[in-house]
Protein backbone atom coordinates (compact mmCIF):
# COMPACT_ATOMS: atom_id res chain seq x y z
CA UNK A 1 0.00 0.00 0.00
CA UNK A 2 0.78 3.84 -0.59
CA UNK A 3 2.80 4.66 2.81
CA UNK A 4 2.15 8.59 3.88
CA UNK A 5 4.50 10.98 3.13
CA UNK A 6 6.31 9.10 0.15
CA UNK A 7 7.90 11.28 -3.16
CA UNK A 8 5.54 11.64 -6.08
CA UNK A 9 8.30 10.29 -7.98
CA UNK A 10 8.72 7.11 -6.75
CA UNK A 11 5.42 6.38 -5.79
CA UNK A 12 4.87 7.12 -9.62
CA UNK A 13 7.49 4.70 -10.86
CA UNK A 14 5.77 2.04 -8.74
CA UNK A 15 2.68 2.39 -10.80
CA UNK A 16 4.08 2.75 -14.09
CA UNK A 17 5.97 -0.39 -13.61
CA UNK A 18 2.59 -2.07 -13.06
CA UNK A 19 0.86 -0.10 -15.86
CA UNK A 20 0.75 -0.50 -19.75
CA UNK A 21 2.43 2.31 -21.91
CA UNK A 22 1.36 2.67 -25.84
CA UNK A 23 3.33 4.59 -27.91
CA UNK A 24 3.05 6.25 -31.63
CA UNK A 25 6.04 5.22 -33.89
CA UNK A 26 9.57 7.72 -33.65
CA UNK A 27 11.22 9.18 -30.78
CA UNK A 28 9.07 11.32 -29.29
CA UNK A 29 8.76 13.51 -27.44
CA UNK A 30 4.98 12.83 -27.02
CA UNK A 31 2.22 14.01 -25.28
CA UNK A 32 0.44 12.22 -23.33
CA UNK A 33 -3.03 10.94 -22.05
CA UNK A 34 -3.02 9.20 -18.84
CA UNK A 35 -6.18 6.57 -18.68
CA UNK A 36 -7.89 6.03 -15.44
CA UNK A 37 -9.70 2.64 -14.90
CA UNK A 38 -12.97 1.98 -12.82
CA UNK A 39 -13.01 0.33 -9.51
CA UNK A 40 -13.01 -3.07 -11.09
CA UNK A 41 -9.27 -2.61 -12.26
CA UNK A 42 -7.67 -2.61 -15.61
CA UNK A 43 -9.76 -4.28 -18.28
CA UNK A 44 -8.54 -4.74 -21.77
CA UNK A 45 -11.27 -1.90 -23.39
CA UNK A 46 -9.14 0.52 -22.55
CA UNK A 47 -6.42 -0.37 -24.46
CA UNK A 48 -8.91 0.55 -27.61
CA UNK A 49 -8.87 3.82 -26.02
CA UNK A 50 -4.98 4.12 -25.67
CA UNK A 51 -4.96 3.03 -29.15
CA UNK A 52 -7.34 6.31 -30.01
CA UNK A 53 -4.84 8.06 -28.63
CA UNK A 54 -1.47 6.68 -30.10
CA UNK A 55 -3.44 6.91 -33.94
CA UNK A 56 -3.91 10.73 -32.93
CA UNK A 57 -0.12 11.13 -31.76
CA UNK A 58 -0.30 11.18 -28.29
CA UNK A 59 1.62 8.67 -26.26
CA UNK A 60 -0.88 6.25 -23.76
CA UNK A 61 -0.30 4.87 -20.56
CA UNK A 62 -3.05 2.88 -19.16
CA UNK A 63 -2.87 3.43 -15.41
CA UNK A 64 -2.82 0.79 -13.01
CA UNK A 65 -3.79 1.50 -9.26
CA UNK A 66 -4.22 -1.87 -7.67
CA UNK A 67 -1.32 -3.49 -8.46
CA UNK A 68 1.02 -1.28 -6.95
CA UNK A 69 -0.73 -1.69 -3.97
CA UNK A 70 -1.33 -5.52 -3.99
CA UNK A 71 -4.77 -5.65 -4.99
CA UNK A 72 -6.84 -8.24 -7.32
CA UNK A 73 -9.22 -7.28 -9.25
CA UNK A 74 -11.75 -9.24 -6.66
CA UNK A 75 -10.40 -6.44 -4.06
CA UNK A 76 -11.55 -4.16 -6.49
CA UNK A 77 -14.81 -5.22 -6.84
CA UNK A 78 -15.00 -6.37 -3.43
CA UNK A 79 -13.26 -3.42 -1.62
CA UNK A 80 -13.18 -0.11 -3.96
CA UNK A 81 -16.91 -0.54 -5.29
CA UNK A 82 -18.25 -0.41 -2.28
CA UNK A 83 -16.27 2.77 -0.96
CA UNK A 84 -15.05 0.52 1.92
CA UNK A 85 -11.08 1.63 0.71
CA UNK A 86 -9.49 3.66 -1.82
CA UNK A 87 -11.93 6.18 -2.43
CA UNK A 88 -11.05 9.16 -5.58
CA UNK A 89 -9.55 11.40 -3.12
CA UNK A 90 -6.89 8.98 -1.69
CA UNK A 91 -6.27 7.57 -5.64
CA UNK A 92 -5.59 10.74 -7.14
CA UNK A 93 -2.20 10.69 -5.32
CA UNK A 94 -1.54 8.41 -8.95
CA UNK A 95 -2.41 11.45 -10.80
CA UNK A 96 0.68 13.18 -9.16
CA UNK A 97 2.90 10.57 -8.89
CA UNK A 98 2.39 9.96 -12.72
CA UNK A 99 2.98 13.57 -13.10
CA UNK A 100 6.46 13.54 -11.67
CA UNK A 101 6.88 10.09 -13.15
CA UNK A 102 6.45 11.65 -16.93
CA UNK A 103 9.01 13.75 -16.20
CA UNK A 104 12.04 10.90 -15.83
CA UNK A 105 11.07 10.01 -19.87
CA UNK A 106 12.38 10.99 -22.57
CA UNK A 107 9.70 10.03 -25.19
CA UNK A 108 7.42 11.89 -22.98
CA UNK A 109 6.42 15.59 -23.13
CA UNK A 110 5.70 16.24 -19.60
CA UNK A 111 4.18 19.70 -20.19
CA UNK A 112 1.11 18.16 -22.46
CA UNK A 113 -0.69 15.98 -20.51
CA UNK A 114 -3.92 14.80 -20.78
CA UNK A 115 -6.39 12.63 -18.02
CA UNK A 116 -9.27 10.62 -18.65
CA UNK A 117 -10.72 8.83 -16.74
CA UNK A 118 -13.94 6.17 -16.34
CA UNK A 119 -16.06 5.94 -13.22
CA UNK A 120 -13.97 5.95 -10.41
CA UNK A 121 -10.97 6.67 -12.47
CA UNK A 122 -12.73 9.99 -13.39
CA UNK A 123 -14.20 10.27 -9.28
CA UNK A 124 -10.03 9.99 -8.55
CA UNK A 125 -9.47 13.25 -11.17
CA UNK A 126 -11.96 15.13 -10.14
CA UNK A 127 -11.54 14.63 -6.52
CA UNK A 128 -7.19 15.84 -7.82
CA UNK A 129 -8.69 19.31 -8.98
CA UNK A 130 -11.07 19.76 -5.87
CA UNK A 131 -8.39 19.45 -2.94
CA UNK A 132 -6.33 21.85 -4.26
CA UNK A 133 -3.49 22.81 -1.69
CA UNK A 134 -4.68 20.35 0.43
CA UNK A 135 -3.43 17.72 -1.99
CA UNK A 136 -0.01 16.69 -0.08
CA UNK A 137 -2.37 15.76 3.19
CA UNK A 138 -5.20 13.84 1.04
CA UNK A 139 -3.35 12.11 -1.18
CA UNK A 140 -0.63 10.77 0.97
CA UNK A 141 1.87 12.00 -1.44
CA UNK A 142 4.43 14.05 0.03
CA UNK A 143 5.56 17.17 -2.80
CA UNK A 144 2.03 16.67 -4.26
CA UNK A 145 1.54 19.79 -6.68
CA UNK A 146 -1.83 21.01 -7.65
CA UNK A 147 0.05 24.11 -9.12
CA UNK A 148 1.76 21.19 -11.95
CA UNK A 149 -1.41 19.54 -12.22
CA UNK A 150 -3.00 22.87 -13.66
CA UNK A 151 -0.72 24.16 -15.79
CA UNK A 152 0.45 20.58 -17.34
CA UNK A 153 -3.05 18.99 -18.40
CA UNK A 154 -4.31 20.41 -21.06
CA UNK A 155 -7.74 18.31 -21.15
CA UNK A 156 -9.99 16.11 -19.26
CA UNK A 157 -12.14 13.20 -20.23
CA UNK A 158 -14.59 11.82 -17.89
CA UNK A 159 -16.85 8.96 -18.82
CA UNK A 160 -19.64 8.28 -16.42
CA UNK A 161 -17.73 9.69 -13.60
CA UNK A 162 -18.65 9.13 -10.15
CA UNK A 163 -19.70 11.90 -8.66
CA UNK A 164 -22.27 11.40 -5.54
CA UNK A 165 -20.67 11.75 -2.37
CA UNK A 166 -17.86 11.66 -1.08
CA UNK A 167 -16.65 13.28 -4.55
CA UNK A 168 -15.92 16.45 -4.18
CA UNK A 169 -16.25 18.57 -6.95
CA UNK A 170 -19.84 19.38 -6.63
CA UNK A 171 -19.78 20.95 -3.29
CA UNK A 172 -15.95 22.64 -3.45
CA UNK A 173 -15.57 22.80 -7.54
CA UNK A 174 -11.72 23.39 -8.95
CA UNK A 175 -11.72 26.68 -9.12
CA UNK A 176 -12.01 28.84 -12.33
CA UNK A 177 -8.46 28.11 -13.35
CA UNK A 178 -8.72 24.17 -14.73
CA UNK A 179 -8.38 22.06 -18.04
CA UNK A 180 -11.20 22.08 -20.64
CA UNK A 181 -13.03 19.07 -19.03
CA UNK A 182 -14.83 16.75 -21.99
CA UNK A 183 -17.45 14.31 -20.58
CA UNK A 184 -19.98 11.34 -21.14
CA UNK A 185 -22.77 10.26 -19.63
CA UNK A 186 -25.32 7.33 -19.66
CA UNK A 187 -28.95 7.95 -19.14
CA UNK A 188 -29.95 4.61 -17.74
CA UNK A 189 -26.96 4.45 -16.13
CA UNK A 190 -27.71 2.46 -12.53
CA UNK A 191 -24.58 3.00 -10.80
CA UNK A 192 -23.41 6.39 -11.14
CA UNK A 193 -26.92 7.71 -12.56
CA UNK A 194 -26.38 10.69 -15.02
CA UNK A 195 -27.94 13.75 -12.09
CA UNK A 196 -24.99 13.55 -9.88
CA UNK A 197 -22.13 13.58 -12.86
CA UNK A 198 -24.55 16.15 -13.89
CA UNK A 199 -24.48 18.22 -10.74
CA UNK A 200 -20.74 18.29 -10.58
CA UNK A 201 -20.38 19.18 -14.21
CA UNK A 202 -23.08 21.94 -13.88
CA UNK A 203 -20.71 23.33 -10.91
CA UNK A 204 -17.64 23.35 -13.12
CA UNK A 205 -19.21 25.47 -15.47
CA UNK A 206 -21.12 27.69 -12.88
CA UNK A 207 -17.25 28.35 -12.04
CA UNK A 208 -16.23 29.20 -15.19
CA UNK A 209 -14.69 26.04 -17.15
CA UNK A 210 -15.55 24.34 -20.36
CA UNK A 211 -17.60 21.71 -20.31
CA UNK A 212 -18.44 19.78 -22.95
CA UNK A 213 -21.11 16.64 -22.69
CA UNK A 214 -21.57 13.81 -24.89
CA UNK A 215 -24.68 12.20 -23.48
CA UNK A 216 -26.06 8.72 -24.13
CA UNK A 217 -29.75 8.43 -23.50
CA UNK A 218 -29.49 4.79 -23.76
CA UNK A 219 -26.31 4.01 -22.67
CA UNK A 220 -25.92 1.77 -19.04
CA UNK A 221 -22.66 1.93 -16.97
CA UNK A 222 -19.20 0.20 -18.46
CA UNK A 223 -21.63 0.37 -22.31
CA UNK A 224 -18.49 0.60 -23.99
CA UNK A 225 -17.05 -2.71 -21.48
CA UNK A 226 -17.80 -5.83 -23.31
CA UNK A 227 -16.71 -8.12 -20.38
CA UNK A 228 -18.53 -6.01 -17.61
CA UNK A 229 -19.98 -8.75 -15.86
CA UNK A 230 -22.41 -5.86 -13.94
CA UNK A 231 -25.51 -7.46 -14.85
CA UNK A 232 -26.70 -3.74 -14.68
CA UNK A 233 -24.55 -2.97 -17.99
CA UNK A 234 -25.12 -3.25 -21.52
CA UNK A 235 -22.40 -3.53 -23.92
CA UNK A 236 -23.26 -0.84 -26.94
CA UNK A 237 -20.36 -1.25 -29.57
CA UNK A 238 -21.77 1.71 -31.31
CA UNK A 239 -21.99 3.80 -28.20
CA UNK A 240 -18.15 2.65 -27.72
CA UNK A 241 -17.45 3.74 -31.03
CA UNK A 242 -19.30 7.02 -30.79
CA UNK A 243 -17.26 7.57 -27.66
CA UNK A 244 -13.88 6.78 -29.20
CA UNK A 245 -14.42 9.03 -32.15
CA UNK A 246 -15.49 11.87 -28.81
CA UNK A 247 -12.01 11.31 -27.37
CA UNK A 248 -10.12 11.56 -30.33
CA UNK A 249 -11.85 14.73 -30.69
CA UNK A 250 -11.05 15.97 -27.22
CA UNK A 251 -7.50 15.05 -27.88
CA UNK A 252 -7.08 16.83 -30.76
CA UNK A 253 -8.65 20.33 -29.07
CA UNK A 254 -6.35 19.76 -26.36
CA UNK A 255 -3.32 19.36 -28.15
CA UNK A 256 -4.18 23.18 -29.46
CA UNK A 257 -3.98 24.77 -26.41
Amino acid sequence: MLSAGVKAADWGAKVANASKVFKPSGPGPFPVALILHGCGGKTPFLETYAQVAVEAGWAAVVVDSFKPRGMSTLDGKLFVCTGTTLQGLKRSGDVFAMLAWLESQPWADSERVFLAGWSHGGWSIMDGYAIGVNAARATGIADADPLKLRARVKGVLLVYPYAAYPSLTSSRGWGSYGPKVFSVVGGKDQVVGWKYPKTALDRLQRDGLAVDTLFHADATHAFDDERANDPRAKYRPDLFSQTQGYFAKALGVARTL
